[in-house]
């Protein structure tokens, strides 16, 4: 049996790292079983659903390394791949399910329902669909529709039934029908609701492991109730734990932004995020950086987690340090961009990208430590200008009459400063970076030498001896 698995996104929204990481489970265990990955798009809710939305959410999978073996692009035998044009497809098995009789049309309006709902929370009830139109005659049913009215039309659910199954994820599974109310498989507009469509898509594309949010575990009995009815395969269900925030609750835009697309605008590298994802609520077997066929050899569906993945902030950032420091020359000024290169000479630019690599996480960094480096004046806050005044006015002479002696040779010029002014370690170190960069950390300070050269370096020397001595 070919593992097919699926992601199956609305078209109404960005796609959130809760559904980014859904749908990399799912390309990493068809890629680890040499199966087939496949992109629907279910864009029936012709309200929301947004053309601009598809080609976002497909650019970032790409950029995120997701690539998908059928779906949009990709011809394969079980399409079309959007749900807009599968409305045959569902058409024929609402005929099946009429000619079985085991659907009805309701014609209770959403105030009822609402109301009917409100109620049984009162009174401490799951909120289920009470089965009013399942009483009406074949006369009622007549007069309500030669009066106009638009019916959905409801699945009968059995009645006594124990739909039991084992969730890859949480492992058994046991639901009893008579907790889940006649469910509506077709609007009253005609068009098929997720609940229908999405499970008739399953079987007919040969899913054979369904990978999502624990959101949608109770959508999973009423769906394999209606594949067996329509005899239909019933694929492997595993239901992802969800992400949390910090304080425990479901991560939302109050934690912060996590669209994909967002994350991308802010400098993130796509193999850190990979990577981070692929162990959120994952226990993954190495803490190497892996590209995506190697984090599939060690994804592992009995690895997931059944408690809730919290959202760490600092894992994403260890993961985008580790990435930046993988990347070569070429890959680096990629991900700086423009802004960055305009700034850099191109004399220096090899120099800048391996002495910034370490200090940098994201291009606005890079952004800064060229201001600093080719413009001609340094910003200090009152932190960095306390030490230069701590160093005192003739530490910074002696420095500049050592790079008078010895140019760039930062060796030469520390030896120097070392010998005639006494001072070692963090007392020589700290105050002559301050004094060239602005910052108490940083690059080397050979790096730094080299770049600044040494007219530069006298300058901003003579500005720290003006800053010592209260001139400035």
């Amino acid at each position: 049996m070919t593992v097919r698995t699926r992601f199956s996104p609305s078209p109404t929204g960005m796609i959130h790292l809760g559904n980014a990481r859904a749908a990399l489970f799912a390309a990493l265990f068809a890629k680890k079983n040499h199966g087939v990955f496949i992109l629907r798009i279910e864009d029936t809710d012709a309200v929301r659903s947004e053309e601009r939305f598809v080609e976002l959410l497909q650019d970032d999978l790409h950029w995120l390394g997701v690539n998908w073996q059928e779906g949009p692009g990709v011809d394969g035998a079980y399409g079309p791949y959007w749900q807009s044009q599968r409305q045959d497809i569902y058409q024929q098995y609402y005929r099946i399910l009429e000619e079985k009789k085991l659907i009805y049309p309701c014609f209770c309006t959403d105030q009822e329902l609402n109301l009917a709902r409100k109620i049984q929370l009162s009174r401490g009830q799951a909120p289920r669909y009470t089965g009013t139109c399942r009483k009406l005659s074949a006369s009622d049913i007549e007069k309500r529709l030669a009066a106009g009215q638009k019916p959905a039309w409801r699945f009968i659910v059995p009645v006594g039934t124990a739909i039991d199954f084992v969730d890859v994820v949480k492992g058994l599974q046991h639901f009893m029908s008579d907790d889940i109310g006649d469910f509506i498989v077709r609007r009253a507009d005609g068009t098929a609701p997720f609940l229908f469509c999405n499970a008739i898509d399953d079987a007919t594309m040969k899913i054979t492991h369904v990978i999502r949010g624990e959101d949608h575990l109770a959508n999973t009995p009423r769906q394999i109730m209606l594949l067996k009815t329509l005899e239909l395969t019933v694929p492997h269900y595993g239901h992802l734990s969800l992400i949390t925030g910090d304080d425990g609750s479901p991560l939302s835009k109050r934690h912060g932004s996590f669209s994909i697309h967002d994350v991308r605008e802010k400098g993130y590298l796509p193999l850190a995020v990979m990577n981070y994802l692929g162990r959120l609520g994952h226990t993954c077997d190495t803490q190497e950086l892996l590209d995506f066929d190697h984090l599939a050899e060690h994804f592992y569906l009995e690895k997931l987690s059944r408690s809730p993945a919290r959202f760490d902030h600092s894992q994403l950032m260890y993961w985008q340090k580790t990435t930046v420091q993988m990347l070569d020359e070429a890959a680096m000024w990629r991900w700086l961009g423009e802004k960055v290169e305009n700034q850099v000479p191109e004399t220096m630019r090899s120099l800048f990208a391996e002495t910034v690599k370490a200090n940098v996480e994201f291009p606005h960094d890079a952004q800064m430590w060229a201001k600093i480096f080719f413009h001609e004046n340094v910003v200090m806050e009152e932190a960095e200008l306390n030490v230069i005044r701590e160093a005192g006015e003739q530490f910074f002479v002696e420095a500049e009459l050592a790079v008078d002696k010895y140019g760039i040779q930062l060796p030469a010029i520390l030896a120097d400063m070392k010998q005639t002014l006494g001072v070692s370690g963090k007392k020589l170190f700290m105050p002559l970076r301050i004094a060239l960069t602005g910052k108490m950390h940083g690059p080397e300070l050979a790096h730094i030498a080299e770049l600044l050269g040494q007219k530069k370096m006298k300058h901003r020397l003579g500005q720290a001896v003006k800053l010592a001595s209260g001139v400035v």
